[in-house]
């Protein structure tokens, strides 16, 4: 199964490339799209694996501030990365408008999300498994 989320991953950051250069984007453009695609998988990721039987929303209930932490940290990252002139020079990044870094994220959150259908057909096969 990991294989196969992360083969979903590489087609969401596929998307991403073909969609950037689609619009017009240059290397650096793309570059800064598809990292932040890879970034939003693997926070969406971080909270879908929770649990591998509970949703997602019934894990988010779950109290664990190191969770918060490395998810606070790693957008704090990402937007310097991004934004911050002397960051982005290093690693050639462009910033993103809010549409950008909101396709961004959907595509990053949808190459991971399905995943819950999974485990909703698992929860509906055996309802009483912990």
């Amino acid at each position: 199964m990991s294989i196969i989320i992360r083969l979903a991953i590489a087609i969401g950051c596929i998307i991403a490339y073909r969609w950037s250069l689609k619009q017009g984007g240059g290397e650096a453009h793309t570059r800064t799209i598809v990292f932040t695609v890879l970034i939003a998988a693997n926070i969406f990721l971080t909270l879908v694996n929770r649990s591998f039987y509970y949703s997602i929303l019934t894990t988010l209930k779950y109290k664990n501030k190191l969770v918060s932490i490395i998810i606070s940290t790693t957008l704090i990252l990402t937007a310097l990365l991004i934004y911050i002139p002397l960051f982005r020079r290093f690693f050639e990044f462009e910033a993103l408008n809010f549409s950008e870094l909101g396709i961004s994220f959907a595509l990053g959150f949808f190459a991971v999300i399905w995943f819950e259908l999974v485990k909703w057909h698992h929860r509906k096969q055996k309802p009483n498994n912990f």
